[in-house]
């Protein structure tokens, strides 16, 4: 922080999700003591422009040099992220209250929506300092920002509660009614009426409507923003500028949003290429349109040219694809001979990146790689606030929780969730239609409308393998104690207690086998462990995995690991284990080539300690022993058949709601029931429930049994006649 006469030069930094679109203007404390000003106070903050906005305090963590600012608070000043500004404090009497406020609408406004504006305006800008000139925007109304066209008194003002906001569109041909204050432009687009600052600028995302990628974010604006703006520093550097970048990730993660983000903000032309659009059935057509599309990105220059799904169209040339050869080596040709490197930047994107071409893949193409990944709980939160950011939240919403709910979820899921949340909210309106259209002038979303749509919405990176989401927890568990500890000290314990495994330095278990007689309950347990850790819970039944052709199992193999890896934290379990993972010695190569593909991945665990692997078998005498050493499934639990008092709460798990007769004595029961499984106490309880239902059915028939349904109990000689059957099938 540098200290002027009567300001502060500050650097420019993104502003918080939070704060998009309210013109707020965040410092830190010692400039804010350098100032004297306090919160809500309104600063004058100058580039190449000059602008106003309110000042609120920044985080502690912000460096003491830095201001936040949204994207129109920095193109009303003419700055970007990285520009130093210069912060000053306004003369109170300076700042008038607006009488009226004129704005322009954007042009992707219809005549209904800038009436809504005028009627939520006043409210939503309401403290709001602006000037003449500058663009602002309104949550709720419109993603493209207004034009402040004119303000009475003129100057710097303040809109309040007894401000008139009128929104005007002075686009008509004939502009007969245009305001005539509207400020005129000079041949650069920037306005030259006073010291207004441009208010043209390309409007649509913007870095505060990206969320969880600051990090990734950052990486993508000093390899395309420097380049573009700063094409002097390369020269005096004496290197050339990047003229590509790869973004790839799983799908959802927001790799167009930030190519669009990044092309806004620095006011280059925005090229978008979808892949399978080039293609065509002619010879040379394909080529050509990507040369005209490179020519006119030169002579448009700074342009970014975006490729969406790049991989459709320069996957990696072979024999057989002629008319893929031929666009790959012309995207090759195009991307060495750009003349303009620095003012034409090139971006792909895609979720196969492997597919590429390696010859795309190198420096001078596209020089740098960038994954987009699955964003942590920190970052679902930023993109929760970004969606929630102009919706009503009840009281009992909480961010912070939906965010730690919603592991694996890509950006694209939690709008998703977003939105049905607000579609729940809609369904539950009134019926009546004054309560109905009260509500509609003033609706809320609540908790239960965001836990119907968590309900509803499952992660992307997950819906291939996610059969169901688990609901049972251990209390739905019967017996085995022991085996419960084991699987939360190997799974519950290195999320719950992360920093004592630091301090230790301490490796949790990669792999954990449950093993034991058929309907002991081994993959129950892996079910409910996944309900009490609360995160994503992959099964793989080992005879899916198995394929006829040569390489297909091992790549089914990778694919899981792959989707557990984007979404951890996450449990991966395979059930019947010895299917796909039999001792090698037998001498069957699919099953060797499945338990080697499964060793190498068991190995590359230890980068990742969010992932673990469960596996349940009831022939561990079969499995390879290179699978059973130590750094792969080294915790080995024994899944036994329950002993007196671990039957008793399994009937208690499964009689729990049942109307048992009197004469039901569940402690005899269970002393005579020696050598039963979890599976067949199960199927005793299910057996006797049914002997109950069928003789109320029978009594009355289909129309009234249900009328009768107080009449079902479940009697000692309904357990007893379900013994019989249950021993015949043991």
């Amino acid at each position: 922080m540098t200290e002027t006469d009567d300001g502060v030069t500050l650097t420019v930094r993104a502003a918080e999700k939070r704060d998009a679109g309210r013109g707020v203007a965040r410092i830190p404390e010692t400039a804010r003591r350098k100032l004297g000003v306090l919160s809500g106070d309104t600063v004058v903050i100058e580039g190449e422009g000059r602008t106003v906005a309110k000042m609120w305090p920044a985080d502690p963590a912000i460096p003491e040099q830095v201001v936040q600012i949204d994207a129109d608070t920095r193109a009303n000043a003419g700055v970007n992220v990285g520009d130093t500004v210069e912060v000053r404090a306004t003369d109170g009497s300076s700042i008038r209250e607006a009488e009226t406020v004129t704005l322009s609408p954007p042009p992707s406004l219809s005549d209904a929506e800038s009436r809504l504006a005028e009627r939520v305006a006043n409210q939503k800008l309401r403290n709001r300092p602006i000037r003449a000139g500058e663009q602002i925007r309104i949550e709720g109304v419109a993603a493209d920002p207004f034009t402040v066209v004119e303000t009475e008194p003129a100057g710097d003002v303040q809109i309040t509660g007894s401000t008139t906001v009128l929104v005007f569109d002075d686009t008509d041909s004939d502009g007969a009614d245009a305001p005539s204050s509207t400020p005129s432009r000079d041949a650069d687009g920037r306005a030259s009426s006073g010291s207004a600052a441009p208010s043209d600028r390309p409007s649509g995302v913007t870095y505060e409507d990206i969320g969880g990628l600051d990090e990734e974010l950052e990486q993508v604006r000093e390899m395309i923003e420097l380049p573009i703006s700063e094409p002097e520093l390369f020269k005096r550097l004496g290197v050339e500028p990047p003229s590509g970048v790869l973004l790839y990730g799983p799908p959802g993660t927001g790799k167009t949003l930030i190519a669009r983000a990044v092309a806004n903000e620095v006011e280059a032309n925005f090229v978008t290429i979808s892949g399978p659009e080039i293609m065509s059935k002619y010879k040379g057509e394909s080529e050509e349109q990507l040369r005209q599309t490179f020519q006119e990105a030169r002579e448009n220059a700074p342009t970014i040219i975006f490729f969406d799904e790049i991989d459709s169209i320069a996957g990696t040339r072979d024999d057989d694809g002629d008319a893929e050869n031929r666009i790959v080596g012309q995207l090759l040709t195009l991307m060495d001979g750009l003349d303009a490197r620095g003012e034409v930047i090139v971006i792909g994107a895609t979720n196969r990146v492997d597919t590429i071409d390696p010859a795309l893949r190198r420096g001078g193409r596209f020089d740098r790689e960038i994954q987009i990944g699955v964003p942590d709980m920190v970052g679902r939160r930023e993109i929760l606030e970004v969606h929630t950011r102009g919706m009503p939240l009840a009281e009992d919403v909480n961010v912070d929780k939906i965010a730690s709910r919603t592991h694996g979820f890509v950006g694209a899921d939690l709008d998703s969730v977003v939105t049905e949340a607000a579609m729940a909210a809609i369904r539950r309106r009134p019926t009546d239609a004054d309560e109905r259209a009260a509500w509609s002038a003033n609706p809320t979303v609540t908790r239960a409308d965001f836990d119907t749509a968590l309900a509803a919405v499952e992660p992307s990176a997950m819906r291939e393998y996610v059969a169901e989401s688990p609901n049972t927890d251990f209390a739905d568990v019967g017996g085995l104690e022991d085996a419960k500890q084991v699987l939360r000290e190997s799974v519950e314990w290195p999320l719950t207690y992360e920093r004592l495994f630091d301090r230790t330095n301490t490796d949790p278990p990669s792999g954990v086998l449950l093993y034991g007689p058929p309907g002991t309950g081994k993959t129950l347990l892996a079910r409910a462990l996944a309900g009490e850790t609360d995160v994503n819970f992959v099964r793989v039944d080992g005879p899916e995995i198995v394929d006829r052709y040569v390489g297909e199992s091992e790549k089914a193999i990778r694919k899981v690991f792959e989707r557990a890896r984007q979404s951890a934290p996450s449990i991966v379990f395979f059930d019947e284990i010895d299917a796909i993972a039999a001792n090698r010695d037998d001498g069957h190569e699919v099953t060797d080539r499945v338990v080697s593909q499964l060793l190498t991945e068991l190995d590359g665990m230890r980068e990742n300690p969010n992932l673990v692997v469960l596996a349940a078998t009831n022939r561990k005498d079969h499995l390879d022993p290179a699978l059973l050493r130590p750094g792969r499934l080294d915790t080995h639990v024994l899944v036994p058949e329950p002993d007196l008092e671990a039957r008793r709460k399994i009937l208690e798990v499964h009689g729990r709601g049942k109307p048992f007769g009197e004469d039901v004595d569940l402690d005899a029961l269970v002393d005579d029931l020696e050598g039963y499984t979890g599976a067949d106490l199960e199927a005793l309880v299910r057996d006797a429930s049914m002997r109950a239902i069928r003789e109320v059915a029978t009594k009355y028939g289909p129309e009234e049994a249900n009328e009768h349904a107080d009449d079902v109990v479940v009697e000692q000689r309904h357990f007893e006649a379900a013994r019989d059957v249950v021993d015949a099938k043991r």
